[in-house]
């Protein structure tokens, strides 16, 4: 490797700001660290002093200073204090100022490199605004409104994120928990990258958890987009399945397993709290077998201990517990189909169950089960679709959900529902790469 001898300039990366350090000092600010303020001048040759208009040689009229926030290094801020002329011309009188569009090219407060280096932070370390402005030693919201400007416009605003997406995901969110005010949006997931071995990625996020909302989200895509798309997975939302129905009515819809298990988990807990008030009149304490069982019902057989399987297998032999032992088994064969390394007899074993869970008396008094056998039966297409096509679980989504709720707390909530859908975009839409390019320059 070639060594060169050393260059601050290199190092502040001001030559490629065309700026040219002159001084040097640093301010101590307490508990907040230091800040080094830097004394700067443009880069200027023979043309920055020739007049545009005639073409005479202008004079320096005056001088003012303009203060940048830049990189910090280290642990201490960076600040560009860089000398701005204004020349006017000796002849036409005409009057112009350095150019800083090098440093800052949309002429605010912060230099392109510094606005950069918050979006990395944010994106990449998941640090908050609060944090960045403190390392920047600037205000929250000039580096709130430099991310959220290089976000939009570089990032998310590049229309090629939508090519290629054969497969989505869709499920509600709650941006926000407050009494008033809209508090859910659909997020739109694109599951495509999971056949490469790469993580799903959040498409977009919608307000509203309706049908209405998904389906306009549909229909404002380019009909290729449409056409593109294969399969989407989605929780038991009818909403969900009759706007995927009508504007990707090609496209192969797919029950999630996770919600599907849940679901049946769910008419397991309702079948024991109502054994629970029939056998006492209340609900369950910690002295009621039933109660005491609430967690290992909910249990995978492989997970369970010794002492688990006993206490279960006591509990579902009473003659009492008739209804919750079919509810229980029913359970127990939704997780085995699904859990079947041949996903062709997972199929079919799950159509057996189906077919066996809506025939007529099946259910005898347990009307919960009932229920759900008549929803599985209704959406029996939709669930046997997960068999046939691989990674179309909607797990991804769900795991997409916590890291939104992970940004809700970095950032201590947020009121402005657009700042959040780009923040959330940003956040786990997949931009690490594109951040790469900006960061090198």
């Amino acid at each position: 490797m070639e060594c060169t001898a050393f260059d601050g300039r290199v190092l502040l990366g001001l030559d490629v700001l065309g700026l040219i350090p002159v001084s040097q000092r640093r301010v101590d600010r307490g508990d907040r660290g230091g800040v080094w303020l830097v004394g700067c001048e443009p880069e200027t040759d023979v043309s920055a002093r020739s007049c545009r208009a005639c073409g005479g040689v202008a004079r320096v009229r005056s001088s003012w200073t303009r203060r940048l926030v830049h990189v910090p290094v280290g642990q201490c801020s960076t600040h560009l204090l860089v000398r701005v002329r204004r020349y006017e011309c000796r002849y036409c009188t005409r009057r112009w100022t350095d150019d800083l569009r090098r440093a800052a090219p949309d002429g605010g407060a912060m230099t392109e490199a510094a606005a950069w280096w918050a979006v990395a932070e944010v994106v990449l370390k998941s640090k908050s605004v609060l944090a960045c402005a403190r390392d920047l030693h600037c205000s929250w919201d000039m580096v709130n409104q430099a991310v959220l400007d290089r976000g939009l416009e570089h990032l998310i605003g590049d229309e090629r994120r939508f090519d290629g997406v054969r497969m989505l995901g869709v499920d509600e969110h709650a941006w926000r928990h407050t009494p008033r005010g809209s508090r859910y949006v659909t997020v739109v997931v694109d599951l495509t990258p999971r056949k490469d071995g790469r993580p799903a990625r959040l498409l977009d996020v919608v307000e509203g958890r309706s049908e209405k909302a998904f389906a306009d989200w549909l229909a404002a895509r380019p009909e290729s987009f449409r056409e593109n798309v294969q399969v989407v997975a989605m929780d038991a939302f009818a909403g969900y399945k009759k706007a995927a129905a009508r504007q990707a009515p090609h496209a192969v819809e797919v029950l999630d397993p996770f919600h599907m298990v849940q679901l049946a988990g769910q008419k397991v807990t309702k079948v024991r709290c109502r054994l629970q008030r029939e056998a006492t009149g209340r609900r369950g304490t910690r002295r009621d077998p039933l109660y005491q069982c609430r967690r290992i019902l909910l249990k995978t057989e492989s997970l369970r201990t010794d002492r688990q399987r006993e206490k279960t297998d006591e509990l579902l032999s009473d003659p009492a517990n008739g209804p919750l032992r079919l509810a229980h088994g029913a359970y127990r064969k939704i997780i085995a189909c699904y859990a079947h390394p041949d996903k062709r007899k997972g199929r079919g074993m799950m159509a057996e169950l189906i077919e066996s869970l809506a025939a007529p008396g099946a259910c005898k008094g347990c009307p919960e089960l009932a229920v759900l056998g008549r929803t599985m039966k209704k959406r029996m297409k939709d669930i046997l679709a997960f068999f046939d096509w691989d990674n179309s679980a909607n797990g991804p989504t769900e795991a997409i959900n916590g890291r939104l709720e992970t940004l809700r707390g970095i950032a201590l909530g947020f009121t402005n529902l657009g700042n959040y859908i780009t923040r959330s975009l940003l956040h786990t839409g997949g931009f690490k790469q594109a951040i790469q390019p900006h960061l090198l320059r």
